[in-house]
């Protein structure tokens, strides 16, 4: 079985992605690493990523195919368990993985469930053009999510903003705002159009979204690959304090009791 992960990325040194370390974790799991998105345009239209995306799955050769985003990571420790989950799921068109988010490196929230690792070899028709962003699995027009595709407790790791700077984020948030405006004609919970009324929508969007990181977690936790990155970590970077909401947003009792569940039930961690 040949196994190929794509990914997208743009410019990723000035834009403080961790892309160093998220190769290296490509490359110890997959045969095969393609890269699209290298030349993707400062402005465009929302439709554009999951055309991209389709772009990386048509030009990866493998058996199966997994989708990975710039700031995701397997663990190391999830290796020998997705090779089998692939191999023994070799008539269904793809398998969903849960997807850990991460803000600061003490905490996590299960964010959702998604397919993205595809079974090319026996559905080759595969689309990325599904969901509210355009860009999820379909096959003959139906999405392939976790209630009609196998579940596997094998956890992507999302380090989201962790590693940019506000800077970085005011300019990325107000980028894709442009482009959701673009194809929707609508601004959605995306601020506007400037960097201020973005980065304003998307700080509130996390606070909201932070009281519900209650997974407890330490840096041995995490994947070997991004450890070093997480401990060098300085206050101008979001992950080192979510920019003061570290302090301040706590999840409630009831926020850990589900997160409690969330760890042993649907994570492998």
């Amino acid at each position: 079985m040949k196994l190929s992960i794509f990914t997208s990325m743009t410019d990723p040194e000035s834009r403080m992605d961790p892309y160093k370390e998220a190769l290296e974790c490509y490359e110890d799991f997959a045969d095969e690493i393609i890269i699209v998105g290298e030349d993707w345009p400062d402005e465009f239209s929302f439709d554009y990523i999951g055309k991209t995306f389709q772009e990386g799955f048509d030009k990866s050769t493998g058996d199966w195919v997994i989708r990975m985003d710039i700031d995701t990571f397997f663990h190391e420790k999830s290796k020998d368990f997705l090779i089998s989950s692939l191999k023994e799921n070799s008539d269904v068109p793809g398998l969903v993985f849960p997807k850990l988010q991460i803000f600061t490196p003490d905490r996590g929230h299960l964010k959702a469930k998604m397919c993205i690792a595809f079974n090319k070899k026996k559905y080759p028709n595969i689309k990325l053009n599904g969901g509210g962003d355009m860009c999820d699995p379909t096959l003959d027009d139906v999405l392939l999510d976790q209630y009609n595709l196998p579940n596997k407790k094998i956890t992507i790791w999302n380090y989201d903003s962790v590693f940019k700077n506000k800077n970085i984020i005011s300019k990325d948030r107000a980028r894709f705002a442009r482009a959701w405006n673009r194809y929707f004609n609508d601004w959605g919970n995306r601020g506007g159009p400037s960097e201020e009324e973005a980065y304003s929508a998307w700080i509130k969007m996390v606070s909201d979204r932070y009281i519900r990181h209650g997974i407890k977690l330490k840096i041995e936790d995490h994947p070997k690959y991004i450890k070093n990155k997480l401990i060098n970590l300085n206050d101008n970077q979001f992950g080192f304090s979510a920019f003061g909401l570290k302090s301040s947003v706590k999840p409630s009792f009831n926020e850990y009791l589900k997160s409690t569940k969330n760890k042993y039930f649907d994570l492998n961690i």
